[in-house]
């Protein structure tokens, strides 16, 4: 997917070289980054469950795997047509990686602005939950403490998928290099590891890690067996991460249910399975159009009176619990429940146009829509998110990250008037004006 070899350097820092044929792995990779950028979101909805929901649902022989085999056929049905139909009417540039390059490139400041990004949104993060936002407590009592602090701080909503997706346009660019980026994807991984245990919520931790892994994939940053370990590595440490959050929790005054093991907690096959005993479409009162607006684009400040949107807790109440614990059926479940089978078919398919026009619509992606698509992944399709409050989230991203693109647009280099493109992409690829010197 990524090599490394024959990277062009900078513009304005050396020659520019041109990547040397791939052969052997290099090839692997080309190959696999081609099927990533065909079918990104396919891969992506499919990835957690070939890697962990249906091979627990086979071990331990769940009576609704086939029904889960069905909701995963309906989903790809919806986001593979698309794909596929968005093939016929043009392929991804083979050419892509470079276009990727000239694209990023164009940004002086993006490096700069990729890590301030970073750094507010490791500190916003922090000094949120330090104020209490979205601790376990705060989550139990349904409510959203009352902070100046944490208010700022949920300004910055979604700035840890926007730092990610800067840093990857970075150096994709050639403003970054890749141990460097390395390093910062590593920075907010543990900022995520440290809100886990400020929080005793580990779900957003594991939500950002396969985020991370997913985008970082269909860019093309990580090699398909460094995500292979890194499945390896957190199967491994869940144990020891589940015994440890609960011991925090149990230390705040939090009952924890001790019938419940690290094992049963991965068993989110049957999470999903649960919703194949309900009539569907079901009618909680979830949020609509409206809510979409006032949650998404009013910040919490100006309207400080509005409840908080957690469906999980409907959800939970519907099936005879309280408001006290949240439940979903994971997000391919939840849309089943709320939008029933033809609903799980639109829901992929419109995403997947979505992602298939940020990917290729007039040539690669810039770092706007790198952010774009990163949203995207991180909210209403990652496997985890909650639908469809992750709708919401997606919006709020979105409108937090509008001064940033700005920034960067007022930043950008603009190409002399008297060059002009002869083809898509590439920067080999510009006429030279008449008597103008090479």
């Amino acid at each position: 997917m990524d090599d490394s070899r024959g990277r062009d350097t900078a513009p304005g820092r050396g020659t520019l070289s041109l990547p040397a044929p791939p052969v052997g792995g290099g090839a692997r990779r080309e190959v696999t980054g081609r099927l990533l950028r065909r079918y990104p979101v396919s891969i992506a909805l499919l990835a957690p469950f070939a890697l962990l929901v249906l091979p627990m649902a086979v071990v331990n022989q769940n009576p609704q795997t086939g029904f889960i085999l069905r909701l995963v056929g309906l989903a790809l049905l919806g986001s593979a047509s698309v794909e596929t139909l968005g093939l016929i009417f043009g392929s991804p540039d083979p050419q892509w990686r470079r276009g990727l390059r000239d694209a990023n490139a164009q940004y002086p400041r993006l490096h700069l602005v990729a890590r301030l990004v970073a750094v507010t949104s490791i500190v916003a993060n922090l000094a949120g939950a330090y104020t209490g936002r979205g601790t376990i407590v705060s989550q139990l009592s349904g409510t959203v403490p009352d902070s100046t602090v944490g208010a700022v701080a949920s300004l910055f909503s979604g700035w840890g998928a926007l730092g990610f997706a800067l840093l990857v346009a970075s150096h994709v660019g050639g403003h970054l290099a890749l141990s460097r980026l390395y390093g910062w994807l590593a920075a907010l991984t543990a900022a995520q590891a440290l809100l886990a245990v400020m929080t005793a919520i580990s779900a957003p931790l594991f939500g950002f890690v396969f985020f991370v892994a997913a985008a970082g994939a269909v860019c093309g940053v990580f090699r398909l067996r460094y995500l292979v370990v890194g499945v390896l590595v957190v199967f491994l440490l869940w144990p020891t991460m589940f015994d440890y959050r609960n011991s925090i929790r149990e230390a705040r005054g939090v009952e924890v249910t001790s019938g419940s093991t690290a094992v049963d907690r991965l068993r989110l096959d049957r999470q999903i399975g649960a919703v194949a005993g309900y009539d569907v479409p079901v009618d909680l009162d979830q949020p609509g159009f409206t809510d979409h607006l006032r949650y998404g684009v009013v910040p919490r400040a100006l309207d400080p009176d509005r409840p908080p949107v957690s469906t999980g807790q409907q959800i939970n109440r519907y099936l005879g619990g309280t408001t006290t614990s949240a439940f979903t059926f994971l997000a391919l479940g939840n849309i089943w429940f709320f939008e029933g089978p033809v609903g799980v078919v639109v829901f992929y398919a419109v995403w997947a146009a979505v992602v298939v026009l940020l990917l290729r619509w007039r040539g690669a992606p810039g770092p706007a829509r790198l952010s774009l698509l990163c949203f995207v992944l991180a909210d209403p399709l990652l496997w985890s998110a909650t639908y469809p409050d992750a709708s919401i989230s997606f919006i709020q991203h979105v409108v937090s990250a509008v001064p940033v693109f700005l920034v960067l647009w007022l930043t950008r280099r603009r190409p002399d008037p008297g060059w002009s493109r002869v083809g898509p992409g590439a920067a080999g690829r510009l006429r030279r004006p008449a008597g103008a010197l090479p």
